[in-house]
């Protein structure tokens, strides 16, 4: 996965997509990777027009079109870079995971279409079906997000106890390391709901106390020296909150595959991207 060495950037033509741009190529720049740019499109009510029966030439002058527009983009986002143009006809989550699929790439950077006041519930239906199908690292992030500059010099890594933490903290050290960026990890306990009528104060030091020693030993474990938290925030607020106090770059997070859809690193990441203050890149 790192580094990496070939990245797909879905094009819509959105304000978003064009924020995001300047990052997409200063991470292009800086591992000197491949770019490829895909572009999907519908055909609309013109597939079922009799214009489509009457002249089979007319799908082909349409994706010249679109490929001609694809070309103009990457001339004015991406000057003086070689990079690659795919433009398919098709459903956008469909066309970039089949990509991914049949050409590779280590790294999907997709802006989030969240907005309005569920933005916090709701991602892009393309964003949402790409973090969910597509194997490789997912680079994404809010327009609000988007005005954190390319520059990576700090990074947050959000560490769980599952069996992808190790992973996940590799690759963070793995990424801030050539960036010469600072990393910093944090650890959301996650104590027994008080809707059980339980009192944890008793026991809530040993929780942290168990939690901090698990992530000491899987520091020396990667000879990894970087600072960390333990916190008994809920996870989004937490990660949020010291992404926002460390002036981060970037936040690292698994996708919680090695435990299913339903895992909760998975089942918060959505919310965690539309509030995060800048780019997350989940593993």
């Amino acid at each position: 996965m790192l580094p990496f060495r070939k990245i797909l950037f879905p094009v819509d033509y959105s304000e978003p997509c064009r924020a995001a741009a300047p990052h997409v190529m200063a991470m292009m720049d800086h591992y000197q990777a491949e770019l490829s740019l895909i572009h999907s499109y519908g055909l609309g009510p013109i597939a079922y027009n009799e214009m489509m029966l009457a002249d089979p030439l007319l799908p082909q002058q349409i994706k010249s079109v679109e490929e001609k527009h694809l070309r103009a983009f990457a001339s004015e986002e991406f000057p003086g870079r070689e990079v690659g143009l795919f433009v398919e006809q098709g459903e956008a989550g469909t066309v970039i995971h089949n990509f991914v699929q049949h050409q590779g790439t280590d790294l999907v950077m997709i802006p989030a279409h969240g907005h309005g006041p569920l933005r916090r519930l709701l991602l892009g239906s393309v964003t949402t079906k790409v973090l969910h199908d597509v194997s490789a690292a997912v680079w994404t992030a809010t327009t609000s997000g988007l005005t954190t500059p390319p520059a990576c010099t700090s990074i947050v890594c959000a560490v769980d106890d599952s069996d992808e933490a190790e992973a996940v903290v590799k690759a963070a050290e793995l990424f801030a390391r050539p960036f010469g960026a600072k990393l910093f990890l944090l650890h959301a306990v996650e104590l027994p709901s008080l809707a059980l009528e339980l009192d944890v104060s008793s026991f809530r030091k040993a929780i942290m106390d168990s939690a901090d020693e698990k992530l000491r030993e899987l520091k020396r474990k990667l000879g990894i020296d970087a600072p960390h938290r333990i916190t008994d925030e809920v996870m989004m607020d937490g990660i949020r909150h010291e992404a926002l106090w460390r002036k981060a770059s970037l936040i690292i997070v698994g996708r919680g595959r090695s435990q299913g859809l339903l895992s909760g690193v998975w089942s918060r990441l959505y919310p965690l991207i539309c509030e995060a203050p800048c780019p997350v890149l989940s593993i």
